[in-house]
């Protein structure tokens, strides 16, 4: 399991897409696999990607996470509501990247602040799928040791 690296999505991101564009794009969830897929692949890394819309499931995704390279995180609305979360993280001692399509602080002010950030290694945002890629590169290289 250190080789593998989990990518976890959160609410409404099945919707890729379709929801929003102008603000999501136009890029689609299995997009957003297949881009972490191939960079995973690119670094002998072994993936593991899941979405869901519950947030007591993506605390177990999280917890399962547990001895993995790292997590990639989109937790998407919940970044700014769920202290479950951060808990969970905490918890499995996890190195997460959090990581927004949007820049989520050219929105509104209650996407300005997130509980997932104090204890991510890192955040990514603003910069579509491109931001997986680069999450997973940053775990890849650095060998888990992000700091």
């Amino acid at each position: 399991m250190p080789d593998t690296v989990h990518v976890l999505n959160g609410p409404n991101l099945n919707l890729l897409g379709t929801r929003e564009p102008e603000i999501y794009g136009r890029s689609t969830i299995a997009d957003v696999e297949a881009a972490c897929r191939s960079a995973c692949e690119r670094h002998g890394l072994d993936l593991v990607f899941r979405q869901t819309n519950h947030e007591g499931e993506l605390v177990t995704f999280l917890q399962e996470a547990r001895g993995s390279r790292g997590v990639v995180l989109n937790a998407a609305a919940y970044t700014h509501t769920s202290v479950a979360i951060a808990d969970a993280i905490k918890a499995a001692g996890l190195i997460v990247v959090e990581v927004h399509l949007s820049n989520v602080f050219a929105r509104e002010a209650f996407r300005h602040h997130s509980f997932i950030s104090p204890v991510a290694r890192g955040v990514i945002c603003g910069l579509g799928i491109d931001g997986y890629r680069l999450a997973i590169d940053a775990l890849a290289t650095a060998g888990g040791k992000i700091s």
